[in-house]
């Protein structure tokens, strides 16, 4: 598993254990075909009382691209909690400072 995609995977073990919904949200290219929306974030889920959660998962000195930066502004705009996420600990970070 890549720094990254372990990142990801203790993200949704911690917002399994949470019980907050969520999916793997794949993105990219293979063989000429694109796949997901460019920019969208790892993993996107609902929290309690219907709020969008985005979570951009980034291992290192990883950094988001422009159309990441572009979807986290948009989910900001719309009222959504968008996470970009080194370790588990900074989703766990965030949900509790909104007291979730």
């Amino acid at each position: 598993m890549t720094p990254e995609g372990a990142v990801v995977q203790a993200c949704r073990d911690y917002l399994t254990v949470r019980q907050i919904p969520h999916i793997r949200n794949n993105t990219g290219r293979r063989g000429g075909v694109s796949y997901g929306s460019e920019g969208s974030a790892d993993i996107l889920g609902c929290l309690p009382g219907g709020r969008f959660l985005a979570i951009e998962c980034k291992a290192g000195k990883g950094k988001l691209s422009p159309t990441q930066v572009e979807f986290q502004r948009d989910i900001i705009r719309q009222g959504g909690l968008h996470i970009v996420a080194y370790r588990v600990e900074d989703v766990i970070e965030v949900l509790e400072a909104e007291g979730i």
